[in-house]
């Protein structure tokens, strides 16, 4: 199991990584988009609306993978709250950026 873990923990570090790089000052922990904020369509944006959640969930599961199997049900329990927060960063992505529709039909998650 160590070896399978550590492939998507390490995937998940660069994956989230990029996307952090990718927004720059746009990113913000909060679902509420920055007043001086901009839609990042580049980078891992290209195919993904929310790599960071991606990111960090593969990250986490890989590590599970690597130190106990029981940390899955915690990177579950994870990924449930980045789900939610991710639905209500959409509503307000709508809302601010109105070509954010047709990006959301063109991207996965």
């Amino acid at each position: 199991m160590t070896a399978l873990g550590l492939i998507p923990a390490a995937l998940g570090f660069v994956l989230a990584a990029w996307a952090s790089r990718a927004l720059g000052r746009s990113m913000t922990a909060l679902p509420v988009p920055k007043d001086d904020g901009r839609l990042v369509q580049t980078g891992p944006y290209r195919f993904l609306r929310h790599p960071i959640y991606v990111g960090a969930a593969l990250f986490f599961g890989g590590l599970s993978l690597v130190f106990s199997v029981y940390g899955l049900l915690l990177t579950a329990v994870l990924a449930l709250f980045w789900v939610a927060k991710a639905r209500k960063e959409e509503r307000h992505l709508l809302e601010r950026f109105p070509e954010y529709a047709g990006y959301r039909r063109r991207t996965l998650i």
